[in-house]
């Protein structure tokens, strides 16, 4: 078995799943809004919303199935009767259940306590079925790609996911992160939900910085300097310019005039502009490609055309929604708590909102989208909610279905010598403190192809899981030790615990090729430990579905860490090396390849590669 490791395109590819369930065991009810062959788990559900429907009328399989929740403490699926608001005594209503539950291949007992009755799944099915799901929905699918944990709930729907949107001439600074992997998540979870994704970048590439700039190309400009790395050239421009401005009130004022220049589309004042913007693009696609994120569309704030622009202020006009104050114009939203919003600036030029709105609306004439998401920071919550109320009393029917998912601050991202900076100055010191930590074991060291990429995709890895491991709201102190250690529910720890899987093959080469899942022993995975990892194997669909509810990456972050600590927990008892009995070995040696390519499945959804040796 080879690792899976790609990601679906950006067409939803979910065909059929190639997994059913087999026939000799005991048939179950229909349910709407299950899929039993893309969640094994949902057929133990079902069959326990039967036992207690068949118990207590007049109650459904459907309405049971709703309350069946997972255990805590050791029991698999618990259900509360209270919740079910029948008129008989709870301890009557557990008592009917209990005496007429009879065990069969999905359940084998019943426990009454208090209000709730708790449920064990027979382990030996459990273990079967989601052994052979994993292995069918990873290796087997119509699309060539690895399908465990999706599902269909998104089918024939698309949504537009803006991220990351940097201001072109200022590098990827460390700020644009958060949006950037925040939103790389959330385009992988859409698609691995069946959704059309557009994944859009909305530059930051106009405005009057650009004006800023302009002068200071004039003065300190050197193509050869641009041609060698734009973003980094036009940066330093930036801050020149930018200190004399604070002394020189007449930069500004040239500055605002270039840039009037530019938005009444003087040929002349665009020139440079263009190609800083492609050389800008360039550049950040490397950027992105280093971080293992993709973009559909490349847009920005100069692409939102001005009669839309027009429009949109015509259109409130109309509404009766403006007012003006000394020639600016604003909406006044105060009576929904939202303050009063400008629309237009006092010298006639476009400001972010009015390009927000026409923005918004050329898209949905473009894409049709049945959702549009915007990821930004929890700094910018006041802005986002004026923009969607603006739509929404402009009466865009589609108002309704946009989001803003926002996120929290990274405090004190610095080099470790103490300067606020740039992501790829972040990234390589990562790397090379990962390298020389790889350089002290030699061996493992020699047999690594590309050590430099390696080092540079641990350090990435802990850079994006401390980014996520919270949720997204908290802000969080950015912290080197811990970002970069091998202990704890860090990174590393995570492409550790997969490396360490995807050995198995290489260190037990005699038990390969293994046999087919269905000839596999798995009866003989009787320990508590390997139960344990095949029930979180098994839950890995259902933790999907709550980040599409939630999204949260956080949800994944601590499934990883989960399935990592028990795998952990499980090598000194479930062992492949040494193990006499070869059937067991092989059904062994099949769960951690399982494991493998879930754990594998959930960096991915992460947006991190998953490394085969470290």
């Amino acid at each position: 078995m080879a690792s899976a490791s790609a990601l679906p395109s950006n067409k939803p590819v979910l065909g059929p799943s190639p997994f059913s369930i087999p026939a000799d065991l005991p048939k179950l009810p229909e349910v709407a809004g299950t899929d039993p062959t893309r969640s094994v788990l949902d057929c133990f559900r079902i069959a326990i919303a039967k036992i207690i429907a068949d118990a207590l009328e007049p109650l459904t399989v459907e309405q049971v199935y709703q309350g069946v929740d997972y255990g805590k403490k050791g029991e698999d699926f618990t259900v509360a009767l209270p919740r079910f608001k029948l008129k008989a005594n709870i301890d009557d209503l557990a008592k009917q259940v209990i005496d007429k539950f009879q065990p069969d291949d999905w359940i084998e007992s019943v426990t009454h306590d208090r209000a709730f009755l708790h449920f064990r799944c027979r382990t030996s099915t459990l273990t079967r079925l989601v052994l052979d799901q994993i292995h069918a929905l990873t290796y087997d699918t119509a699309s060539k790609q690895p399908e465990y944990g999706s599902n269909y709930l998104g089918e024939g729907k698309r949504v537009i996911i803006e991220y990351s949107s940097p201001n072109i001439a200022k590098s990827f600074h460390v700020g644009h992160l958060r949006s950037t992997i925040i939103g790389a998540f959330l385009a992988n979870l859409y698609k691995a939900c069946g959704w059309e994704v557009i994944s859009m970048n909305y530059l930051g590439d106009w405005g009057t910085q650009f004006g800023l700039i302009a002068v200071g190309f004039e003065k300190y400009g050197s193509q050869e300097a641009l041609e060698k790395d734009a973003i980094q050239h036009l940066f330093e421009i930036y801050v020149k310019v930018n200190a004399e401005a604070e002394k020189d009130p007449s930069i500004r004022e040239q500055a605002a005039a270039w840039f009037k220049r530019m938005e009444d589309g003087d040929e002349e004042a665009l020139k440079n502009w263009r190609v800083w913007r492609q050389l800008s693009i360039r550049k950040y696609s490397e950027e992105y490609d280093r971080l293992n994120v993709h973009f559909d569309v490349y847009t920005g704030e100069s692409e939102v055309p001005q009669e839309s622009m027009d429009k949109a202020l015509k259109q409130l006009q109309e509404l009766n929604l403006i007012e003006e104050d000394n020639g600016a114009l604003r909406v006044n939203l105060e009576k929904y708590k939202l303050g009063k919003a400008v629309v237009r600036k006092r010298d006639g030029t476009s400001i972010y909102l009015t390009r927000d709105i026409g923005g918004a609306v050329q898209r949905y004439n473009k894409y049709k989208f049945d959702k549009m998401i915007y990821v930004i920071s929890a700094q910018q919550d006041m802005h986002v909610a004026q923009f969607f109320k603006v739509l929404e009393l402009m009466g865009f029917d589609w108002a309704k279905n946009l989001e803003h998912v926002n996120y929290g601050l990274v405090l004190g991202m610095s080099t470790r010598k103490g300067i606020v900076v740039f992501l790829d100055q972040i990234i390589r010191e990562a790397a090379a403190v990962m390298h020389e930590q790889m350089k002290k074991n030699e061996d493992k060291y020699n047999a690594i192809e590309d050590p430099e990429h390696v080092a540079e995709e641990i350090g990435i890895t802990g850079i994006k899981i401390q980014d996520m491991a919270a949720k997204r709201i908290n802000n969080y102190t950015f912290n080197w030790d811990r970002m970069l250690s091998f202990e704890g529910d860090t990174g590393p720890y995570l492409q550790y615990a997969h490396v360490r899987l995807s050995s198995i093959g290489r260190k037990n080469p005699e038990l390969l090729p293994l046999p087919a899942p269905a000839q596999l022993r798995t009866d003989l995975l009787v320990e508590p430990q390997a139960r344990e990892i095949v029930f979180l194997l098994g839950s890995y669909p259902d933790v999907v579905k709550t980040a599409l509810k939630t999204h949260e990456p956080s949800g994944i972050v601590t499934f990883a860490f989960r399935l990592s600590h028990a795998i952990s927990s499980a090598w000194e008892t479930v062992i492949v090396k040494g193990e006499q009995d070869k059937d067991k070995a092989k059904a062994r040696m099949a769960l951690y390849l399982a494991a493998r390519d879930v754990l594998g499945a959930a960096l991915r959804l992460l947006s991190i590669r998953p490394l085969e040796r470290m």
